[in-house]
């Protein structure tokens, strides 16, 4: 949808690639101020080039040149970064709509990211590291027009980068006594096994240490 009332941080598709809109400068001929997500940089374009888009859950995009994909129904932990897709902020408060921010530290009503942004639970979508195996990818608005090269590289899916989900199970490697084992919770980052191994996303799609078999709940 063309927008004609741009409003700082909505995310915008501008030369067909995502950006969030940092500022607009009614004065200037050109008063749209963008980042590009992928990369952080900065553009300058006008209300008439940019299409509106809304962030929903299992969208994934590249972010400071890593991939994520949102999540609405986990909690952030230390270190995670969070899309406030919902901002309620309080009178003191800064953080305005679709900002990305580290959290710092996490309790029962939210989150404190390293801006020093108190965030509610309910007023941010975790980013969850790599693309899940059923995202939706909102780099470009149409991937027809993506250069061949930029898919090759963006829009592979390795097997050690497809996200563990519930019911997965897992083969470890590195082991005098090799085993296997099934994911029964994710909370952020954070994967629990079924003999009781709690470990990160990372450590489990280390291919050096852990083969994903199959997931139960698909058979």
């Amino acid at each position: 949808m063309k927008l004609y009332q741009v409003r700082k941080g909505q995310f915008v598709y501008f030369n067909n690639e995502l950006h969030r809109v940092y500022g607009v400068k009614h004065m200037y001929k050109q008063s749209v101020h963008l980042i590009r997500l992928r990369d952080l940089t900065q553009h300058l374009t006008n209300a008439v080039s940019v299409e509106k888009y809304k962030p929903k859950e299992l969208d994934s995009f590249i972010f400071n040149h890593k991939e994520y994909t949102l999540r609405s129904n986990q909690k952030a932990q230390v270190g995670d970064f969070v899309l406030i897709h919902n901002p309620m902020p309080d009178s003191l408060d800064t953080y305005s709509l679709n900002e990305i921010d580290e959290v710092e530290t996490v309790d029962t009503k939210g989150v404190m990211t390293s801006r020093s942004h108190g965030i509610k639970h309910n007023e941010y979508m975790l980013m969850v590291p790599g693309r899940s195996n059923n995202s939706h990818a909102i780099d470009y608005q149409d991937m027809n027009r993506v250069p061949d090269h930029l898919q090759d590289t963006q829009f592979s899916q390795p097997k050690e980068e497809i996200l563990p989900t519930l019911g997965d199970i897992y083969r470890k490697h590195d082991s005098n006594e090799p085993y296997e084992a099934m994911v029964i919770a994710i909370t952020g980052s954070t994967v629990f096994l079924g003999n009781g191994l709690q470990l990160s996303q990372k450590e489990l799609m280390n291919t050096d240490q852990w083969e994903l078999l199959y997931n139960l709940l698909d058979n």
